[in-house]
C-alpha cells in the first residue's frame, strides 16, 4: 500500500513562530526591577506598553498587591493539595463574593485553559455534538480533542458565519442530542464580538442548540459589576448557555470561573472535573488578590474604571477613523487589530514601532490566518491620552513606510481582510520596468521550442504533454476533473526568460495529504456528497503532474524581482477568482527564496517525495542488480527477477475498446484501494485521450499460465520528447496478481522499456517511495508554499492527520 510522509500542524506553527522569533518580535523578555503598567523595558529600551490584556490596570492596584502580600505572609506561597481534599481558607470567601457579583454560584479553576479541560468533557455527553467557531480560543479547541476520541461529532465553521452554522445544525439535528456551539464573547485578536442576539434567535429556532462562551476578554471592562460582555448582552443566564470567564487578565488576579444554571451539572464538574481534581489549586496570593478585585467590582468604583477606559478607547478609535490605518473591526472593545496582510509587512511595521518606543503585539498564525497577519493594539487604563495620540501618529507614519519597503499596498491589505478601501495608503510601486510578464491561457500561444527548453524536460510538461492536459481537462464535464490553465513567462529587457510556469485551477480534497484512515472515513460521506470537504485551488502545475513546475533563472540579477512579480500576478488571480487556496509546488528543499515566499504570507509544507531513475542505471540493464545496494540487490534477485518468468509483457500504442475498458477498471482498482494521496478518480476521458495521443503507450502484463487471458497489470506511460519516460498511472488486478509480485514487476518492466527506448530518465512520480528506492530510484524531497483564504481551510489541510481529527 502506498505510503507518504504527512505534515504536522505543530511543525508548521513552529516554523512560523521561529521566523518571528528570529526577527526579534516574539518570545521576548521584559527587564527591570519593577513594572508600572504604562511602560515596559525590552532589550534595554523603555517602551510605552500597548500590548497588555489587563485593560483596567487592576494588576497594579495597591489593594490587590497588599492582599496578595498579606496572604503569602499568613498562608505561604502555595497550598499544595488538591481541592478535592481540601481548599485553603480564602477560597470560600472568594466563591461567595463571585456569586454575589453574578447571582450564580461559580466554579473556580486554576486558569481558563484548565477550566475548559475540566468542563467540556463533563458537559458534553456522548450523544451530543459540537460546532466550533474557527477563531474560538485555542484552549477551547484543544479541550474538544478528547471528545473526538469518544466519537462525538466536532465540526468547525468559518468565523461568525451564521449561514454555515445553521447548515451544520440542520445536518446534526437528526442524529444528536444537544448541539453545542462554542465561541468567544470578545475575540482576542480582532476584538470583535460574537453575534449574540443572532445566536439567541437560532436557539429559539433550534431547541437542540446550546451556547458555550469563553468571555475571558470581555471581563471587567463591560457589564454590571464588570461581569463581562456576554452577561451584559444576554441579561439573565438561561439553561442553554454556559459561560467561562476569568479572574486574571483585566480582573487583575489569577484563575478562571465557570457559570451555568444547572446545579447538578455544576456539582458534577466540581466533584470530578479532571484538572480540578488532579491539578493544584490557586495560590493564596492569587485568591486574596481576586477577593480584593471582587470588592472593587461589587462597588460603584468599577463603573468609574469602565468609564475612564471607555474614554480612552473612544479617543483611539476616533484617531484611527481619521487615519489611513486598516482597522479590521470597528467596535468599542479595548482590542484593536491593524491588518498588515503579509508577515513581512507586519515584521517591518512592528520593528519600526519598537524603535519609536511603542510595544505592540504581533498577530500571526495560528491566532489569525497567515495572510491576515497584523498588529494587535490593546488600550488600558495605564495608557495616557497623550500616549495614545502619539501612538496613532507613529502608526500612521510608519505604516506607509512599511508598506513601501515590503512591496505591499493598501489594495493588497484591504483585499486580504475584505475591507473597503480608504485610498490613502501608497499603492505598490509598479513592477520593475526591466521586466515584463506574459500571460496565456493555452499552450498553443507559446513557442514550442522555448517552452521545451525551460520546462519541457520534466514529467509530462513538454509542449505536447501540455496540449494533452489541456484537451483532457479543459471544459471537462466532470467538475472534479475540470481544470483551467494559465501560463506565465517573465522576461528581461533583452527578452531573455527569467521565469516560466503554468498554473491550474481545480477542485482538491481537503484530506488529500492526510492519513488513509481519515480519507477512508470521508470517502464514505462523499458517496452521497461528492464535494464534501473540498477546496477550489489555484496551484502551479496540476495534480496530474509532478516535479519542476516553475523554471527560475536563479543566477539572473533580477531573479528575485521576477518571483515577486509572479507572486503579485497569481495572488491577483487568486483574489479576483475567489478560490479557496493558492499552492506553489514543487520546489526542492533548501529553495533559495524560501524566506521571501513565507514572508509574503505562505506556509511551507512538505509534499510527497518524488522518485527518479537517472541514466546511469538505465545503461546497465543487463546487469541491473549490480548497480543496487547489497540489500536492494537481494530484493531485486529474489522478489523481482524470479517473477519475471511468469509474465508475458506487451507494449501497445493503442488499446481497443475492450482493452480500454479493462485498463480503466484496473486503474480504478488501484485508486479505490490506495488513499495515501487522495485525489479524485480520473474520468474515462483521461484514458481515451491517452489512447489517441502518440506520446502515450501502455505496458501490459499477462500471466502466462492463467486460464484467463485478460491482462492483470498495466502501466500508463508518457514518452516526453525531451528524453524522459513517465509512468503516470497504474492499474492492477489484485486478486489475479496475488503471489506474483505484480506491482514490482510493473516497475521493473517500466525500467526495461525506458532502456529499450534509450531514454535518459524515468520520472517515477510520488508515493510508494520505498519500493521504488529498492529498484534504484533516487528520492527527491519536495516543498510547497500554501496560502489559504482563512484558517478554516488551512487548518483542515494541516490537522487532518489522524483519526482523532476526523470531522465526524
Amino acid at each position: 500500500m502506498a505510503k507518504i510522509k504527512h505534515n504536522n500542524f505543530i511543525d508548521t506553527v513552529d516554523t512560523v513562530f521561529s521566523n518571528a522569533k528570529e526577527k526579534g518580535i516574539l518570545h521576548l523578555y521584559a527587564e527591570g526591577e519593577y513594572l508600572n503598567g504604562r511602560t515596559i523595558k525590552i532589550n534595554g529600551n523603555e517602551m510605552l506598553h500597548f500590548g497588555t490584556t489587563g485593560y483596567l490596570g487592576l494588576e497594579q492596584d495597591k489593594r490587590l498587591k497588599e492582599a496578595a502580600i498579606k496572604a503569602i505572609n499568613n498562608y505561604g506561597t502555595q497550598f499544595p493539595l488538591s481541592k478535592t481534599y481540601l481548599s485553603h481558607p480564602l477560597y470560600a470567601e472568594l466563591e461567595s463574593k463571585i456569586e454575589k457579583m453574578y447571582d450564580i454560584p461559580p466554579i473556580i479553576t486554576k486558569n481558563s485553559t484548565l477550566g475548559h479541560l475540566a468542563i467540556i468533557p463533563t458537559l458534553i455527553r456522548d450523544e451530543d455534538a459540537v460546532i466550533i467557531d474557527h477563531q474560538a480560543h485555542w484552549s477551547v479547541q484543544n479541550a474538544c480533542i478528547v471528545l473526538k476520541l469518544r466519537g462525538i461529532p466536532v465540526e468547525m465553521i468559518r468565523h461568525n458565519n451564521l449561514e454555515m452554522l445553521e447548515d451544520k445544525i440542520r445536518a446534526l439535528s437528526g442524529k444528536s442530542g444537544k448541539i453545542w456551539y462554542m465561541a468567544d464573547g470578545v475575540y482576542s485578536m480582532y476584538g470583535d464580538y460574537a453575534p449574540v442576539q443572532e445566536l439567541l434567535n437560532l436557539t429559539q429556532k433550534y431547541p437542540q442548540l446550546h451556547l458555550y462562551f469563553d468571555d475571558v476578554h470581555g471581563m471587567s471592562w463591560k457589564g454590571k459589576n464588570g461581569t463581562g460582555f456576554i452577561f451584559d448582552t444576554i441579561g439573565t443566564l438561561e439553561e442553554n448557555i454556559v459561560i467561562v470567564s476569568t479572574l486574571s487578565k483585566t480582573f487583575g488576579a489569577s484563575g478562571a470561573t465557570f457559570f451555568c444554571t444547572d446545579r447538578k451539572l455544576r456539582e458534577k464538574i466540581k466533584t470530578f472535573g479532571g484538572p480540578l481534581t488532579f491539578s493544584a489549586q490557586l495560590e493564596p496570593a492569587s485568591v486574596a488578590a481576586a477577593i480584593a478585585s471582587c470588592n472593587i467590582h461589587l462597588s460603584a468604583e468599577i463603573n468609574e474604571h469602565q468609564a475612564e477606559l471607555a474614554k480612552k478607547i473612544m479617543h483611539f478609535g476616533s484617531l484611527i477613523s481619521k487615519s489611513s490605518l486598516p482597522l479590521v473591526s470597528e467596535n468599542d472593545s479595548p482590542v484593536f487589530f491593524l491588518g498588515m496582510g503579509t508577515p513581512s509587512t507586519a515584521y517591518n511595521f512592528t520593528k519600526r514601532l519598537f524603535s519609536e518606543g511603542f510595544y505592540l503585539n504581533l498577530g500571526i498564525y495560528p491566532a489569525v490566518p497567515i495572510k491576515n497577519t497584523g498588529i494587535r493594539i490593546t488600550i488600558s487604563a495605564h495608557n495616557k491620552m497623550e500616549d495614545i495620540t502619539e501612538l496613532a501618529r507613529a502608526m500612521d507614519y510608519h505604516l506607509h513606510k512599511a508598506v513601501e519597503e515590503t512591496g505591499s499596498s493598501e489594495q493588497k491589505i484591504r483585499q486580504a481582510f475584505r475591507m473597503n478601501s480608504k485610498t490613502k495608503l501608497p499603492e505598490a510601486k509598479q513592477q520593475s520596468e526591466l521586466l515584463q510578464i506574459e500571460e496565456q491561457t493555452t499552450i498553443d500561444n507559446i513557442d514550442k521550442q522555448e517552452w521545451n527548453k525551460y520546462l519541457g524536460g520534466h514529467n509530462i510538461l513538454d509542449w505536447e504533454g501540455m496540449l494533452y492536459l489541456e484537451r483532457t481537462f479543459t471544459n471537462n464535464q466532470d467538475p472534479a476533473n475540470k481544470l483551467d490553465f494559465f501560463y506565465y513567462i517573465i522576461r528581461d529587457q533583452n527578452m531573455q526568460v527569467l521565469l516560466m510556469t503554468f498554473c491550474t485551477i481545480g477542485i482538491w480534497k481537503d484530506d488529500m495529504l492526510s492519513t488513509e484512515s481519515v480519507s477512508r472515513h470521508l470517502e464514505e460521506i462523499r458517496k452521497t456528497d461528492p464535494m464534501h470537504m473540498t477546496s477550489k485551488v489555484l496551484s502551479t502545475g496540476s495534480l496530474f503532474t509532478a516535479g519542476l513546475h516553475c523554471y527560475i533563472d536563479q543566477n539572473h540579477p533580477l531573479a528575485e524581482q521576477s518571483i515577486r512579480m509572479l507572486l503579485n500576478e497569481v495572488e491577483e488571480k487568486y483574489n479576483s477568482l475567489g478560490v479557496d487556496m493558492l499552492v506553489l509546488r514543487d520546489f526542492e528543499h533548501g529553495f533559495r527564496w524560501d524566506e521571501l515566499i513565507r514572508n509574503q504570507g505562505y506556509f511551507r509544507i512538505d509534499m510527497p517525495e518524488s522518485c527518479v531513475i537517472e541514466e546511469k542505471h538505465l545503461l546497465e540493464l543487463e546487469n541491473y542488480g549490480s548497480l543496487l545496494t547489497p540489500r536492494s540487490r537481494q530484493h531485486f534477485n529474489r522478489d523481482v527477477l524470479q517473477y519475471e518468468k511468469y509474465y508475458n509483457v506487451e507494449i501497445k500504442d493503442c488499446l481497443n475498446e475492450e482493452e480500454l475498458n479493462r485498463a480503466y477498471r484496473l486503474y480504478c482498482n488501484v485508486k479505490d484501494r490506495n488513499l495515501a494521496i487522495n485525489t479524485y478518480t480520473y474520468c474515462r476521458q483521461v484514458f481515451e485521450n491517452m489512447n489517441s495521443c502518440k506520446n502515450w503507450e501502455f505496458i501490459i502484463l499477462t500471466l502466462k499460465d492463467a486460464s484467463e487471458r485478460n491482462f492483470i497489470g498495466i502501466m500508463f506511460c508518457y514518452k516526453n520528447s525531451s528524453n524522459v519516460y513517465v509512468p503516470e498511472l497504474i492499474g492492477m488486478d489484485y486478486i489475479s496478481g496475488e503471489g506474483f509480485n505484480l506491482y514490482r514487476q510493473l516497475l521493473y518492466q517500466t525500467i526495461k522499456r525506458a532502456r529499450e527506448l534509450k531514454i535518459g530518465r524515468i520520472d517515477f512520480g510520488i508515493s510508494a517511495t520505498f519500493e521504488k528506492k529498492k529498484l534504484g530510484a533516487s528520492v527527491i524531497p519536495k516543498t510547497a508554499y500554501v496560502q489559504a483564504r482563512d484558517n478554516y481551510a488551512m487548518e483542515l489541510m494541516l490537522t487532518l492527520q489522524n483519526e482523532t481529527n476526523i470531522p465526524r
